[in-house]
């Protein structure tokens, strides 16, 4: 039930546009330098305003080399697709298999498994970094798409989550695939996995901003300008010795690396938000 009071949607909507507001400054401040130049950016206070050199910077850093970095922003955007998009990808295959295995086939110290996949979140990338590192080096993975994926597409909070769902389906359901003649793979395919379309949206959602997001383990493997993500790059831009920052670069590349993750948020929000409130979920 929904009451209508029209001071208290007033007052609703004034404080929701005010939170909007505070949580977009810095995003337009951060936009805002990004259209000015260096010499603007030392010699006055923080622009609220476009400035005179407008998309100019942007255009610049897509089709340049940054300096330092000897990759364009382009590449670097392109690095960071690749491994947030393997990571996602790579984390909801193996997780919809595991928590697929676990709920419907019946197989000895079932659950012991169940439960050494949960136990690996207390090992996070940061807790294992050297056996990893080690490893991937051995495998002469570094500076490499795989060795830059391939150590983190396994998710236990993808699998957990894919149980619970899974667990929700009536058995009758399954004792029917089978009277039909559907085998395991069919009634994957066919069935379960049209029915968790909204909680592989949400996780995708999720596994791709973190993928994105990553820091630690690309600043680690990779030396290589063609293989640098723009997370880290972002970090290398700041580092310029004694000459000052070029705060117009730095601003334009963050805005940037903004609107891949947006951009999947927003094509997959109607999705992302259906698995989080439904509720038959």
């Amino acid at each position: 039930m929904r009451y209508q009071r029209r001071g208290l949607d007033v007052v609703s909507h004034l404080l929701l546009a005010a939170g909007c507001g505070l949580f977009f400054l810095p995003v337009w401040l951060a936009f805002t330098a990004s259209t000015h130049s260096m010499s603007d950016l030392y010699t006055h206070i923080a622009p609220l305003w476009i400035g005179d050199v407008g998309l100019a910077n942007y255009a610049r850093l897509l089709s340049e080399p940054v300096n330092g970095l000897n990759a364009g922003v382009l590449r670097l955007l392109f690095n960071s697709l690749v491994m947030a998009t393997g990571i996602a990808v790579g984390k909801i295959v193996i997780s919809v298999l595991a928590a697929y295995a676990i709920v419907f086939f019946r197989f000895p110290f079932r659950r012991l498994c169940f439960w050494l996949i949960f136990i690996t979140l207390m090992l996070p990338v940061e807790v294992r970094i050297l056996p990893t590192y080690e490893v991937v080096a051995n495998l002469q993975m570094l500076d490499s798409y795989s060795g830059l994926i391939l150590p983190l597409i396994a998710s236990a909070t993808a699998t957990f989550l894919l149980r619970q769902f899974y667990l929700t389906i009536p058995p009758e359901l399954v004792e029917a695939a089978r009277i039909d003649g559907a085998g395991p793979w069919r009634f994957l395919k066919d069935i379960l996995l049209p029915l968790s379309k909204t909680n592989l949206a949400a996780l995708f959602v999720i596994m791709f901003i973190y993928g994105w997001n990553q820091y630690l383990w690309p600043l680690l493997i990779t030396t290589d300008a063609d293989y640098m993500t723009v997370v880290v790059s972002l970090k290398r831009m700041l580092t310029t010795g004694d000459a000052l920052v070029p705060w117009q670069d730095v601003t334009a590349t963050a805005i940037l690396a903004m609107g891949p993750p947006v951009l999947v948020i927003l094509i997959l929000q109607r999705y992302f938000v259906k698995g989080l409130v439904d509720a038959e979920k």
